[in-house]
């Protein structure tokens, strides 16, 4: 997208557009109409299913219709980089194998969208919204998309995202890619997705699917979720294989699970999981209490009673205008019969930082190059090396801009036996361990913390302007993190995260749900071009 478009995008005018209306949450099980599937979560699509009232192929051209409207013309969103041309003909199969010998499971027949840096061998690209990768489809299908297509998902298309997954520039514009252009949050449409998995954010939030498929290594699939009034989990690194997931780091790296509200991003999680050989991270998976297939039954609107949650208080702070979201979820919290131990003090995070972004330089560098020699002798690019070579070619339509100077960093890093990766990688252990210890001694089922401040505008030139966030503790250690909608700044939405110890995906499914339950504090986006005059700047 160059300059001209950017701005008459950003100038769209019109009359608000409700994405279904003005309504809480999603429609319950019985909420979906014949006809009306705006807002429908995976159980009443489920239902519609079995009941006959609709087909796979009618829910395809229902969300293909939608995306054409909405996402690829009016205000133009751009959350999707792209269609699978084979999405009618899987959904017409699947109908056919329901008929004839029944659903594969609760998946059965439901479109799911992915984020572009996750392989599917078919007519679609994989491309981490680069033109270096464009032309060469990937050679076989990730690990979780082999999942996904056993449990009868259908492969919708691909989400747009920040380029190399925001591992490319130091003043980048969350949710921008070459490829894709700018993805634009669906509240107000001049203000940021955030990002990584920005496309699918906004996909899920404007109605385009009801549940998505983002990669975190930390905070891609948190903030952009809390910016955008969804629920996002990021599980505890090994339960979800990465293997087919264009990489950073091998460390932190997962892919999770986005809806619009915890039961789908619950029934989701359990199609994703799986013990896979060529990813050692996921050797973990393989007891019977981690290799779950249901996450369902965590949902128990009852599950904050008794609840131990640790109050993150003084670590950072989101946005001055969000404090008293945060205080009307702590009496909820309370009210609900949650313990809170307010507040907490988390082992020191001194030296973390700096540490995390060496380790992520190392292994992206190390990662992408395996990843990249794996395409295949027909692609563009085979080498981190050859990627900024050609963007310096491209600089037209990959740099216009941003630069990519994270890039050119990583590239100047040695392997992974160098002395300066392996202590940084270490003093990130030392994190989880002095994590993982604090929970215990502290006897805490989660913390809770906000995800990250309101919304900023976009800013191309300058890149992001953001109020912070809280995706890194979780993200070192490698533990699970969820955000839940919790209130909105100005009509901008507030995410509230549940943060816990590893493998604990089913009790932070668990909380999260009940406060979900209470507050139902997530209102659909109306598509506005802009804030209203009248209201502070955000």
């Amino acid at each position: 997208m160059n300059r001209r478009e950017f701005l008459q995008t950003s100038a769209w005018l019109g009359a608000t557009v409700p994405l279904g209306g003005w309504t809480a949450g999603c429609v319950g099980a019985s909420g979906a109409a014949a006809g009306d599937l705006t807002d429908a979560t995976v159980a009443s699509l489920r239902q519609g299913l079995t009941q006959g009232r609709y087909s796979a192929v009618e829910l395809v051209r229902f969300y293909q219709d939608r995306i054409q409207r909405w996402d690829q013309n009016g205000p133009q969103l751009r959350s999707v980089i792209e269609l699978n041309p084979d999405a009618v003909e899987l959904a017409r199969a699947l109908d056919r194998e329901r008929r004839q010998q029944g659903p594969r499971g609760p998946l059965h027949g439901i479109p799911v969208l992915l984020k572009d840096n996750i392989d599917t061998h078919d007519r679609m690209q994989t491309t981490a919204g680069s033109w270096a990768l464009a032309g060469v489809p990937a050679a076989r299908d990730a690990f979780l998309v082999e999942r996904l297509r056993a449990a009868g998902c259908v492969v919708l298309g691909k989400t747009n995202l920040s380029e190399w997954a925001n591992f490319r520039g130091s003043r980048s514009s969350s949710g921008w890619s070459g490829r894709g252009g700018q993805t634009r949050n669906p509240y107000f449409t001049d203000h940021n997705p955030s990002g990584s998995s920005s496309g699918s954010a906004v996909a899920v939030s404007a109605n385009f699917c009801a549940v998505a498929v983002g990669t975190e290594t930390d905070g891609s699939i948190v903030s952009p979720s809390s910016y955008c009034g969804i629920v996002g989990l990021k599980p505890t690194v090994g339960l979800i294989s990465r293997r087919g997931v264009i990489p950073i780091s091998a460390s932190q790296d997962t892919a999770g699970p986005m809806g619009r509200c915890v039961a789908d991003v619950a029934a989701l999680l359990g199609a994703l999981t799986g013990e896979d050989a060529e990813d050692p991270a996921t050797a973990a998976v393989a007891s019977a209490a981690r290799n779950r297939r249901d996450y369902t039954e965590f949902l128990d609107a009852e599950g904050l009673r008794g609840a131990r949650l640790g109050v993150l208080r003084s670590d950072f702070n989101v946005h001055r205008l969000a404090d008293p979201v945060f205080a009307s979820t702590l009496d909820s919290l309370r009210q609900a019969g949650a313990e809170l131990i307010d507040p907490v003090t988390l082992p020191s995070f001194e030296g973390v930082g700096h540490a995390e972004y060496t380790v992520l330089h190392y292994e992206f560098k190390a990662g992408l190059n395996a990843y990249l020699a794996s395409r295949g002798a027909t692609a563009k690019i085979h080498s981190l090396a050859e990627l900024i070579e050609f963007n310096e070619r491209e600089r037209a339509r990959e740099l216009p801009f941003f630069g990519h100077e994270t890039l050119i960093q990583a590239q100047a890093k040695g392997g992974l036996e160098e002395a300066t990766y392996r202590e940084a990688k270490a003093r990130c252990a030392r994190w989880r361990t002095e994590l993982g210890a604090f929970f215990a001694a502290q006897r805490l089922d989660a913390l809770v913390v906000p995800t990250a401040g309101p919304a900023d505008t976009l800013d191309p030139v300058n890149g992001d302007h953001g109020h912070g966030g809280s995706s890194s503790y979780a993200a070192v250690a490698g533990f699970p993190n969820i955000t839940v909608p919790c209130g909105a700044v100005w009509g901008l939405p507030v995410g509230l995260s549940f943060i816990g110890p590893a493998w604990q995906e089913g009790e932070l499914i668990r909380v999260a749900y009940a406060f979900e339950q209470r507050t139902h504090a997530r209102r659909t986006p109306r598509m506005a071009p802009r804030l209203p005059a009248n209201t502070a700047a955000v």
